[in-house]
Formats: C-alpha cells, sequence, structure tokens
C-alpha cells in the first residue's frame, strides 16, 4: 500500500470516531467564519496586518523595523522573523490573510499527526491500548475556541507550537547527538518565530539531584548540544542588533522600558495583574522590576522543582510545560491565543500520568477551562475593566497547573501511582 493510500484509509478509519467529525467540522467552520469575518470587518484591524508590513519594512526600510507608528498595534518580536513574514509581504494584502490562514490549517493537522505520534512514544503503561482516548483528546484540542482567535487575528501561534512538537518528537525519539542537535535548533527557530519558548531554554539541561543520595547527575555534552543549538537560531539576531543599534533600543523599548508593557488590557499574566494594579491605583513602579521579580520567583521555583524531580524518563515533557506556563505567567502580554502552545502539551502530559493519578484531574481541569472558557473572561473583563480591570480567572488556571504539575515531580517514584 502506497503513502496515498495509507493516509485515505487512516482518513477512514479516522471519520468513523463521531467526536472526530465534530472536532473536524467545527474546526472547518472556525477556518471559514476567519476569512469570512476578515473580508466583513477585519480587515483594517488584526494581527497579520503587523506581519504583513514587518516583511516589507525589513527589506526596504530596516531601521525603522521598531518604529511602532507604522503599524495597527506593536511590533515586539526579533528582527529576524521578519524574515519569516517577507513572502506574505509581496503578495496582495487579502490574498496573503487567506495563504496565511491556510497554512495555518495545515499546521494544525501537522501539529495533530505530531501529537498522536508523541502520545504512543510516552502512554503510559497503564492507559488503554487502542486510540480511541488519543482521538477524543485530539478532538478535544481541535474544538478549542482559541483557534477562533488566532484565525481571525491572523496570528502565528501554531508554527510555535508546531517546532515546539517536533523539537520535543526529535528529544524523545532519538537520543543521538545529531538529533539533540536537530531538536534544539527547531526550538530555537519557534523562539525566532516569536519567544514563547524563550523560558524552556534552561529546562534543556539535563541536570537532576538526589534528595535522598544527595547526589548530583549532569548530562554535560547532551545539555550543552541542547544549548547551543537553541542559542544558535536567537543570537543570529544580534548580527542585525550590531549593525543597526536603533533597532536593538527599538526592541528593548518596545518589549520592556516603554509605555506599551504598563498598558492597562486584559492579560492574564502575573506580571500584568500587578502593573495593572499599580496603573489603576496610581502606585509607582518599575515594570522592569516586577517582570524580573516574578521572574525570579516562579523560574528559580519552576526549575528548582525540576531538577530535583523524582524520575527521569520523558521529563522533558514536564519541562517544555514548566517553560510555557512561566512565559505566560511572566511576560507582560498574555493573551487567550497563546493558550494553543500549551494545551497540547498538557494534553502529552495527561496520556504520561498514570491513569489513576490525581494529578491528572487539575490538569483537565485547566485544559477544559483553556479550551472552552477562557475566551468568556475577555468579554467579561471589556464590561469591568473601569471597575476591576484583573484578568486573573486563567492566571489561576496556570497556576493551578504549574501546582500539579510540581506536585507530581516531587512525588517519591514507589509512591507514585498512588499519590500522584
Amino acid at each position: 500500500m502506497n503513502l496515498s493510500s495509507k493516509i485515505i484509509q487512516r482518513i477512514k478509519e479516522l471519520w468513523e470516531h463521531k467526536i472526530f467529525r465534530y472536532a473536524l467540522i467545527l474546526h472547518s467552520f472556525y477556518f471559514i467564519l476567519s476569512i469570512i469575518l476578515f473580508f466583513a470587518y477585519y480587515q483594517e484591524k488584526n494581527d497579520f496586518i503587523i506581519f504583513y508590513k514587518v516583511g516589507n519594512i525589513f527589506i526596504n526600510d530596516i531601521e525603522n523595523l521598531y518604529n511602532q507608528p507604522y503599524y495597527l498595534w506593536d511590533f515586539r518580536y526579533l528582527p529576524l522573523s521578519a524574515l519569516f513574514f517577507i513572502p506574505f509581504s509581496i503578495l496582495n494584502f487579502q490574498v496573503a490573510f487567506v495563504i496565511f490562514n491556510f497554512c495555518n490549517l495545515i499546521l494544525n493537522f501537522l501539529i495533530c499527526i505530531i501529537l498522536f505520534k508523541i502520545i504512543m512514544l510516552i502512554r503510559n503503561e497503564n492507559h488503554e491500548k487502542d486510540d480511541k482516548r488519543i482521538i477524543l483528546y485530539i478532538s478535544i484540542y481541535l474544538m478549542g475556541l482559541p483557534h477562533v482567535l488566532n484565525y481571525i487575528y491572523g496570528q502565528i501561534n501554531l508554527y510555535i507550537t508546531f517546532f515546539i512538537l517536533l523539537s520535543l518528537y526529535i528529544f524523545l525519539k532519538y537520543d543521538e547527538f545529531k538529533w539533540q542537535l536537530i531538536g534544539s535548533i527547531f526550538l530555537g527557530i519557534s523562539i525566532i518565530i516569536k519567544p514563547t519558548a524563550f523560558f524552556l531554554i534552561p529546562f534543556l539541561i539535563i541536570l537532576n539531584f538526589d534528595l535522598e543520595r544527595k547526589k548530583l547527575s549532569f548530562n554535560f555534552f547532551k545539555s550543552a548540544i541542547r544549548i547551543i543549538g537553541v542559542i544558535i537560531p536567537v543570537l543570529l539576531n544580534f548580527i542585525v542588533f550590531l549593525l543597526y543599534p536603533t533597532i536593538w533600543e527599538g526592541f528593548l523599548d518596545t518589549n520592556f522600558t516603554g509605555s506599551n508593557p504598563i498598558a492597562l488590557n486584559f492579560s492574564f499574566s502575573i506580571t500584568k495583574l500587578i502593573t495593572n494594579f499599580c496603573y489603576f491605583y496610581n502606585i509607582p513602579f518599575n515594570q522592569i522590576f516586577v517582570l524580573l521579580g516574578v521572574i525570579g520567583i516562579l523560574g528559580g521555583l519552576g526549575f528548582i522543582i525540576f531538577i530535583i524531580k523524582r524520575f527521569e524518563k520523558d521529563s522533558i515533557i514536564y519541562g517544555y510545560a514548566f517553560g510555557i506556563i512561566i512565559m505566560l505567567l511572566v511576560y507582560f502580554d498574555s493573551w487567550d491565543h497563546h493558550l494553543l502552545n500549551l494545551t497540547p502539551i498538557l494534553i502529552l502530559i495527561i496520556f504520561n500520568l498514570p491513569r489513576e493519578s490525581k494529578v491528572t484531574g487539575s490538569i483537565k481541569l485547566s485544559l477544559f477551562f483553556f479550551n472552552f472558557f477562557d475566551l468568556a473572561f475577555v468579554g467579561i473583563w471589556y464590561l469591568i475593566y473601569p471597575l476591576f480591570p484583573y484578568n486573573f480567572t486563567p492566571t489561576f488556571f496556570l497556576i493551578l497547573t504549574f501546582y500539579g504539575i510540581s506536585k507530581y515531580c516531587l512525588f517519591k517514584q514507589h509512591n507514585r501511582k498512588m499519590e500522584a
């Protein structure tokens, strides 16, 4: 049987699952709705306008890359991310948006394939051996409401999710140094496009401290290869910064030191909740100190827990979860569509945890909230923000997820099935 026949056969098998049919139909509706709304209402009010302009500015006027009056909203990513958008910038804007979103649609199905393959690698032995439950959770992912905003805004989160999962699959599947390097380069590419996975970098280090035996283990060579691989793509941006110092100043101002990071909005990060509070009550504050403080507490706590974890097998999945959760909790602007980077990792954790694990309950609860209910709290924020400008409910579920993963990491191995 050739490849095309296998694909057709597999699609027929999946179509027999009612939940998958519903998911496919609903997801197709999200995609079609985004195209209709774009032409009807959002041609002048979406994030894709920024990406479309960036490609052209990078080619013709690179020193104004972070000159924010050029954009509808701030462009805040690393300068080499603009290279990704150049092919779209040479097209008609409307055509570019449709092609871009069609690429998003294709990426979503590639993400589902990689997700399936990873689950087959890391599924706990006491889970069901058939793939019905896997199809259920992949269908849940496809039905997630954050996809609606991602399509309507013309956002790039699925490109990030694809590279994150591809790198994770390579790390889990292949142990050779060359593959570890390739996997980390893919992760570095995701950071260039959008730095969601930036705080994931420390969790690539293979380091463990056994509290009972007081023994430290450290795989220096594999850790070094991973760090080098992920850093190389990121460091290439500093060539641009060195050639054009004004770009470096613009990048810092847009992301950290300017007025935009302190603007009142519905971001659910802890940092934004603090700055919203200070802004609302006219309390003097320095956003950099707030950011560094939250990074120090959450990042330090997460990394320490990861180092003293009670298991090694498939632990990198939990490192990825820590890294993404920390980014969502600490950076100024964390939006609903960013959750598309986290929900596939939560699905992997559900399948890696023992079937009867108590931690699974909190992870499932967070997954369903992020997938189906978080968007409602954006609407609530808009209704009440003049009196109460805090979108804290998603923050609670991120902290709940952080706690659940931490709890599982710290349990003794022989008690994991009973206590986790």
